[in-house]
C-alpha cells in the first residue's frame, strides 16, 4: 500500500520552466555595454535568485536548474512541482504562476541588476530557446505560424498578458516553403522579451471545433527600422529633406568649421605653429648651436637702394604707402626679373608686419577647380577644406532637378568657392590686426609705467638734494613723542614747490607719441598678391575675385594690399574693382650701366669677393643690361670661381639653348604646340638682332603675322619680347630682357641655324606667293574672257575697265613672279651652303 502511494506521488510530480525577467540588463545591440555590468554581477544575482526561489513552497515547487539568458535580461529556471488534481494543464499553470507571485510578494523582491524594483515570474508555456545569436531585443516581435494561421483576436489574447500591444499585423502572402507570420509591436521592449521567451514553441488550437488543428508559434525579434527605409523616405520626400539638409550643412559650416578656419588662418599669419618662434627653441639655439658655431655671421644684406639708385624712388613710395592708412591698392609692376619680389620682401621684413602671400601663378597652374581652391587654402592657411562637399552638392543638384524640377543650391561655382575662402580670410585678418593692436597697447602701457617710475625716482632724488624728502617709516623707529605720532619733523615743506620743473625726456616722449599715432597703421597686416595675370592661360574669374577682394580690404581699412605684376596693363582689373580711387602705381625698370656695375660690386663685396672689375669686364657686365635676375646669376657664378667674361658668356650661351627650345621647339611636333609659328619667331629675332627696337605695327602688318596680334602678345608673355606702349597703344618691340639682344645675335649669326630657318622661311614665302600667283592667273583668265565677249564701238576713246584691271593684275603677277625667282635663287644658295657644312 505504501509503495503504491509512493508510486502515485512520483507519477503526479512534473517538471516545467520559469522565466524570471529583469535580472540582467536587456542588450539592445553591440554598442550597448550595460551587459558587462550585469556580467560582473552575474554570480551574485544568481545566488540571490536561488535563495529567493528556494523559499517558495506552492505546489511543492522545487528549483532544479538555472540557465541565464543575459541577452534578454532574464533567467530560465527548471523546476519540479505537483499539479492539483482538479485542474487541467493550462489552468494549473496559471494557478501555479499566481501562487508563486503571491509568495514572492510576501517574502521579498527578486534581485535585479540595478538593485531596485523587482522582476516577475513567468511560467514558460512553450519550449525555451536558449541562443546566443546576434539577434538583439526590440519592441517588434515576429510571430511565425507552423500550421494554420491564428486569428488576430486569438493572437492578441495570447500576447496581451505580457504588456500593452501598440499594433498587430495580419499575415501576408509569402513564397512557397516559408512560414506565414504576423508582427506584434509592443509598447515596451521589456514586454517583447518576456513574450519571446514564454510563448516560443507553444501549440495553439486553430481551425473549427469539429476539426481542431494545432499551430506551433515560433517567435523572433524584428529590427525596428528595416533596411533602406530612411533612404527611401528621404528620396520620396525631396521637398522636405533638401531644405533641411541645406540648413544643417550651412549651420555646421558657419558654427563649427568657419571659426576653426579663421583661427587656422590667424595661426599661419602669427606663426603659432612655427617651432622657430618658440622661446624654448630660441633659448636652446642660443645656448647650443650659436655657441658651438665657428662660422662667422654673414654680412647684413645691403638695402636695394644703396646699390641700385633706380629702385630708391620705388622703395620710398612703397614705404610711404605702408606708413599710411590704406585707401587704395599698391600696384608694383616691372619686367620679370627686375627685383619686384625681393624689394617687397626686404621692405616687409624691415617693417616686421604680419604678411599673407598669394601666388596667382600657382593658382593658374592648378589642373582643376578643386585643386585651385585647395591651393588657395594652402597659401592662406584655410583649413579644413572639404572639396568633396561641392562634388556631392553637384550630384544632389542634378538629382533635385529630376525630382523637384529645380536645383537645391548646394553646389557652388568656382568664384563662389573662392569668395567663401576669402571671406573667412578677411575675418582672420581683422583678428590679426586686433591681436597686434593689443600687443602694441600693452607695450605702450609698459612704457608709461616705466616712465612713471622714472619720474618718481627723479622727484625723490631732487627732494633729497633739496632737503625736503621725508620717510615717515623712520619716525616710528627714531622719533619720540609727537614726532613719532605725527611722523613729521623740521622739514621745509614749501621748498619742494619752489623747485623749477624738471624737463621730461624728449626722446622717449616722442617715441611714445609716435607709437600712439601709428598704432592703427602698424597693426594692420599686409596682403601681397604675386604674379598677377601671369601667363596667357590666366583664369579671368580668379583674377576678378582677387581684385574685388583686394578692393574690399583697402576700402574697409582691413589690410594693406600690394599687387606684383610684370605688365602695367594688368592693372585694369584692379582699377575696375576700385573705380573711385586711383591705384598707387610703382614702376620698376632695368638699371643703367653705372647702377648695374655698382650693384654687382656691392654684392660681391658683401659676399667677401673683391675681384676689381676691369674696363674690359665692365663691357661684359653691360651686355646683361640692368635686369636683376641676370645680375644675380652673374654674381653667383663669380662667387663660384668663374671670371666675369666667362660668366657672361655662360649666361648668353645658356640663353641661346633656351631660346631655341622655347621659341622654335625641339622638333616639328613640339613647334605645333607653340602659340606662334617658327616663321613668326624668326621674323622677330632677325629684326631685333639688327636693331635694339622695331616698330610694332610695321612688324604686325608684314608677313608672316598679317595682323595677328595674338602671336606677338604670346611672345611677350613668354618673355621673348617686350612691347612698349605710347599713349595707351602698342608702339615698339624690344627684347624681353637686355641680354636677349646678344642671344638673338648669336642665334641669327649661327650659319647652320640661320640657313635652315631662312630656307624654311623662304619656302613659306614661296608657297604664299605662289598661291597669290594662282589667284592672279585665274583673275587674268576671267578678264581676258570678259574682254573677248565685250563689244565696244570703234569711236569710243575711253579705255576698257577690264584692260585697266588686267594691267594692274599683270603688274602684281610680274612682281610676284620675280619674288619667287629671287627666293628660289636664295634657297639654292642656302642649300649649297648647308651641303658644305657639318
Amino acid at each position: 500500500m505504501l509503495l503504491r502511494r509512493l508510486y502515485s506521488t512520483a507519477a503526479a510530480s512534473r517538471e516545467g520552466w520559469l522565466y524570471v525577467d529583469s535580472v540582467f540588463p536587456i542588450q539592445l545591440g553591440r554598442w550597448d555595454f550595460r551587459h558587462y555590468f550585469g556580467f560582473l554581477r552575474q554570480e551574485h544575482l544568481l545566488t540571490s535568485l536561488q535563495r529567493r526561489l528556494e523559499q517558495l513552497s506552492a505546489f511543492d515547487f522545487k528549483p532544479l536548474e538555472y540557465q541565464p539568458q543575459p541577452k534578454d535580461g532574464g533567467v530560465f529556471v527548471r523546476f519540479s512541482y505537483t499539479p492539483p488534481a482538479d485542474l487541467e494543464l493550462p489552468s494549473h499553470w496559471t494557478a501555479l504562476q499566481h501562487a508563486l507571485r503571491e509568495q514572492v510578494a510576501k517574502q521579498g523582491a527578486l534581485p535585479t541588476w540595478l538593485g531596485m524594483g523587482s522582476g516577475h515570474l513567468w511560467v514558460v508555456r512553450g519550449s525555451p530557446w536558449k541562443e546566443d545569436l546576434n539577434r538583439y531585443a526590440s519592441a517588434i516581435l515576429k510571430v511565425a505560424f507552423d500550421g494554420p494561421d491564428i486569428q488576430e483576436q486569438s493572437l492578441y489574447e495570447i500576447c496581451r498578458p505580457y504588456g500593452r500591444i501598440r499594433d498587430l499585423s495580419s499575415p501576408v502572402p509569402v513564397p512557397a516553403g516559408t512560414l506565414r507570420s504576423s508582427y506584434v509591436t509592443f509598447q515596451h521592449v521589456h514586454s517583447a522579451t518576456v513574450a519571446r521567451n514564454v510563448i516560443h514553441g507553444i501549440d495553439v488550437a486553430s481551425g473549427p471545433d469539429s476539426a481542431p488543428a494545432k499551430t506551433r508559434i515560433r517567435t523572433q525579434y524584428e529590427a525596428p527600422i528595416e533596411s533602406h527605409v530612411v533612404s527611401n523616405w528621404m528620396s520620396s520626400h525631396p521637398k522636405v529633406v533638401l531644405p533641411i539638409l541645406i540648413f544643417l550643412l550651412g549651420t555646421l559650416t558657419y558654427t563649427i568649421f568657419d571659426p576653426v578656419r579663421s583661427l587656422m588662418v590667424e595661426a599661419k599669419m602669427l606663426d603659432w605653429f612655427d617651432y622657430r618662434k618658440f622661446k624654448f627653441y630660441e633659448w636652446l639655439k642660443s645656448n647650443t648651436l650659436d655657441r658651438l658655431s665657428i662660422i662667422s655671421s654673414p654680412h647684413p644684406a645691403s638695402k636695394p637702394e644703396n646699390g641700385w639708385k633706380e629702385r630708391g624712388e620705388a622703395v620710398s613710395a612703397l614705404q610711404r604707402y605702408l606708413n599710411d592708412m590704406p585707401s587704395t591698392i599698391a600696384f608694383v609692376h616691372g619686367p620679370k626679373g627686375s627685383g619686384k619680389a625681393s624689394m617687397v620682401d626686404s621692405i616687409i621684413q624691415q617693417s616686421e608686419r604680419n604678411t599673407l602671400f598669394i601666388d596667382c601663378k600657382t593658382l593658374n597652374n592648378a589642373p582643376s577647380d578643386s585643386a585651385l581652391v585647395a591651393a588657395l587654402a594652402a597659401q592662406t592657411g584655410y583649413w579644413p577644406v572639404f572639396n568633396f562637399v561641392n562634388s556631392m552638392g553637384s550630384l544632389i543638384d542634378l538629382a533635385s532637378v529630376g525630382l523637384i524640377g529645380q536645383k537645391a543650391g548646394l553646389s557652388n561655382s568656382l568664384p563662389e568657392q573662392l569668395k567663401q575662402v576669402l571671406d573667412v580670410v578677411t575675418i582672420a585678418l581683422r583678428r590679426v590686426a586686433l591681436a597686434h593692436r593689443s600687443e602694441i597697447q600693452k607695450e605702450i602701457q609698459n612704457l608709461k609705467h616705466i616712465e612713471s617710475k622714472r619720474k618718481q625716482k627723479e622727484q625723490r632724488r631732487r627732494s633729497i638734494l633739496a632737503g625736503t624728502w621725508h620717510d615717515c617709516r623712520l619716525d616710528s623707529i627714531a622719533g619720540n613723542g609727537i614726532m613719532s605720532e605725527l611722523g613729521v619733523g623740521d622739514e621745509i615743506f614749501s621748498q619742494d614747490k619752489e623747485l623749477p620743473p624738471q624737463i621730461v625726456d624728449q626722446e622717449k616722449s616722442t617715441i611714445k607719441s609716435q607709437a600712439l599715432d601709428d598704432i592703427g597703421v602698424d597693426s594692420l597686416p599686409v596682403v601681397v598678391i604675386r604674379h598677377f595675370a601671369a601667363g596667357w592661360s590666366t583664369r579671368e574669374d580668379v583674377l576678378t575675385v582677387l581684385s574685388q577682394w583686394a578692393a574690399y580690404l583697402v576700402e574697409n581699412k582691413v589690410a594693406h594690399v600690394i599687387v606684383l605684376s610684370d605688365n602695367r596693363e594688368n592693372s585694369k582689373k584692379l582699377a575696375k574693382a576700385l573705380p573711385t580711387k586711383p591705384l598707387n602705381t610703382i614702376a620698376l625698370s632695368d638699371a643703367d650701366s653705372s647702377s648695374s656695375l655698382s650693384f654687382v660690386n656691392q654684392k660681391l663685396q658683401d659676399a667677401g669677393v673683391d675681384i676689381g672689375i676691369s674696363p674690359q669686364e665692365t663691357q661684359y657686365v653691360e651686355r646683361l643690361g640692368g635686369r636683376a635676375s641676370d645680375l644675380e646669376s652673374l654674381i653667383h657664378k663669380v662667387r663660384s670661381g668663374m671670371k666675369v667674361d666667362e660668366a657672361v658668356e655662360d649666361i648668353i650661351n645658356r640663353g641661346v639653348a633656351e631660346l631655341r627650345k622655347s621659341a622654335f621647339g625641339d622638333d616639328a611636333d613640339d613647334a605645333k604646340n607653340l602659340p606662334w609659328t617658327r616663321y613668326q619667331a624668326w621674323k622677330v629675332l632677325k629684326a631685333l638682332s639688327k636693331s635694339p627696337e622695331v616698330r610694332y605695327h610695321e612688324t604686325l602688318i608684314d608677313f608672316p603675322f598679317k595682323g595677328d596680334e595674338v602671336a606677338l602678345r604670346n611672345m611677350e608673355h613668354a618673355e621673348l619680347i617686350s612691347i612698349l606702349t605710347h599713349d595707351g597703344r602698342p608702339s615698339k618691340i624690344r627684347p624681353g630682357r637686355p641680354v636677349l639682344k646678344w642671344v638673338f645675335d648669336r642665334v641669327v649669326n649661327d650659319k647652320v641655324f640661320q640657313a635652315s630657318q631662312e630656307l624654311a622661311y623662304n619656302e613659306k614665302q614661296i608657297l604664299d606667293t605662289e598661291g597669290k600667283i594662282r589667284e592672279y592667273e585665274e583673275e587674268l583668265a576671267v578678264l581676258v574672257d570678259t574682254m573677248e565677249k565685250e563689244k565696244r564701238p570703234w569711236w569710243s576713246l575711253r579705255c576698257s575697265p577690264c584692260v585697266e584691271r588686267a594691267r594692274y593684275v599683270g603688274d602684281k603677277l610680274s612682281i610676284a613672279g620675280r619674288k619667287v625667282e629671287m627666293l628660289e635663287r636664295k634657297n639654292g644658295e642656302l642649300k649649297k651652303l648647308l651641303s658644305h657644312m657639318t
